[in-house]
C-alpha cells in the first residue's frame, strides 16, 4: 500500500493543504510540528496500523524521520523532543526501512520547477506555484539535506541512502535493489 504524509486520510489531506498553503501566515515552529504530528496520529490509526495488521506491506512518503529533519534540523526544535512526540503520535510505530533519495542541490531546484510548470500546464488551483515549504530559503533547505544524513548516518541498519539522479526507473532499481537486499 503507498500512502505519505502529511496526509494519507481525509483530515490529513486537509492539514497537508493548511501547511502547504504559500498564503499562510506565518506559522511558528512548534505549531507546524502539532500539525504534522496530528497529520500522523490520524494516518497512524486509520490507515497504516489496520493496514499493518491485515499483514499488507506500508510505504510511506515521509514518517517520523521527516519531521526531524525538517522541523528539527529545519525549523531549530529539539530532535530528542521530536523523536519523542513522533514516537507518541505514531503509537509506537516505526518504519522497517527507510529510503533516502538524494539528488545535488541543483537538480532538486530543477525538479521542483518541473513540478510547477506541469501544475501551472494542468491549471492547478493556486497556480502551481512553489508550497509554503518548497518556497523556503536555500539555508533551510541546506539543514534538512544534512539533518536528514545525519539521521542516515546514525542507524545504517534502517536507513538506505540511494542516488537519485536519473531516470525514474534507474532510481526504482536502486530502491529495489537497496530494500530487497536489507535482508
Amino acid at each position: 500500500m503507498l500512502t505519505r504524509e502529511p496526509g494519507g486520510t481525509s483530515a490529513g489531506e486537509h492539514i497537508r493543504a493548511l501547511l502547504l498553503d504559500p498564503s499562510l501566515p506565518e506559522v511558528v515552529p512548534r505549531a507546524e510540528t502539532l500539525l504534522m504530528l496530528a497529520a500522523r496520529a490520524q494516518h497512524v490509526d486509520e490507515v497504516i496500523a489496520p493496514a499493518l495488521a491485515a499483514g499488507r506491506d506500508v510505504v510511506c512518503d515521509r514518517f517520523s524521520g521527516s519531521t526531524i529533519a525538517y522541523q528539527g534540523y529545519g525549523r531549530g526544535l529539539d530532535p530528542a523532543a521530536l523523536r519523542r512526540l513522533s514516537n507518541w503520535a505514531a503509537a509506537g510505530l516505526e518504519p522497517d526501512v527507510v529510503v533516502l533519495l538524494t539528488v545535488p542541490p541543483s537538480e532538486a531546484a530543477r525538479r521542483r520547477s518541473d513540478r510547477t510548470a506541469e501544475a501551472r500546464a494542468a491549471s492547478t488551483p493556486g497556480g502551481g506555484g512553489p508550497d509554503r515549504i518548497e518556497g523556503e530559503a536555500a539555508d533551510f533547505h541546506a539543514r534538512i539535506e544534512a539533518g536528514f544524513l545525519e539521521l542516515a548516518a546514525a542507524d545504517p541498519g534502517r536507513w538506505r541512502v540511494i542516488d537519485g539522479a536519473g531516470d525514474r526507473d534507474a532510481v526504482a532499481a536502486r530502491v529495489a535493489a537497496a530494500v530487497i537486499g536489507r535482508g
